[in-house]
């Protein structure tokens, strides 16, 4: 495997920003579907694969999902093409007999509620961040956020089901008119060392 290109580096890290407002231009069903089929070949613990996502795109679905944002995060997502629910199945497990099928590998989580937390959420956070760099990886802009009320947006998307929202991310082609001054970052003496 070779370095991938500078160019890459810079459209996927060195130069992507946070986006908070868009350009009115469509991101297709067929992007979408790519987006996910290149973010879920990102290893996770045993194939775990615990993210789900809904994308929200239709007015009626992001009648659905602005009131329970965040005000300051309302305007930026009904003015995205696209938001996705990036959300993490807490019955992962019961799926593990296909995607890990060389071990039994439920039996490792069955009854193990803490291990089953801890795994859960790890991996469909890590699964969350394969999508922001599969979405850049695509042209698409990223805006993902907090600043919603998690609870309310389980019910209204997730009810009855073991899949609780981690957090949302807008998708699209972004206004560089909306960006802030990029934020400081740390220096590797500030956050890495080496032994």
């Amino acid at each position: 495997m070779n370095r991938i290109t500078d160019n890459a580096l810079a459209q996927i890290f060195l130069s992507a920003r946070t986006h908070n407002a868009w350009q009115e231009r469509e991101v297709p069903e067929s992007t979408l579907r790519e987006l996910v089929d290149i973010m879920k070949m990102g290893p996770t613990s045993a194939n775990c694969s615990p993210a789900r996502i809904v994308f929200v795109r239709s007015q009626a679905g992001k009648d659905r999902l602005v009131p329970h944002l965040m005000e300051g995060n309302r305007a930026k997502t009904v003015a995205a093409p696209v938001t996705a629910i990036i959300a993490t199945d807490y019955e992962f497990y019961e799926h593990l007999p296909k995607l890990f099928p060389h071990a039994d590998a439920r039996s490792w989580f069955v009854g193990d509620d803490e291990l089953i937390r801890t795994t859960a959420f790890r991996n469909a956070t890590l699964q969350g961040a394969y999508f922001i760099v599969a979405a850049r990886a695509l042209g698409l802009d990223t805006g993902p956020m907090s600043g919603f009320d998690n609870e309310a947006v389980d019910k209204e998307f997730f009810a009855g089901t073991s899949v609780r929202s981690n957090f949302i991310c807008s998708l699209g082609y972004g206004d560089p008119a909306g960006l802030f001054p990029r934020s400081p970052r740390f220096t590797f003496e500030e956050m890495a060392s080496i032994v």
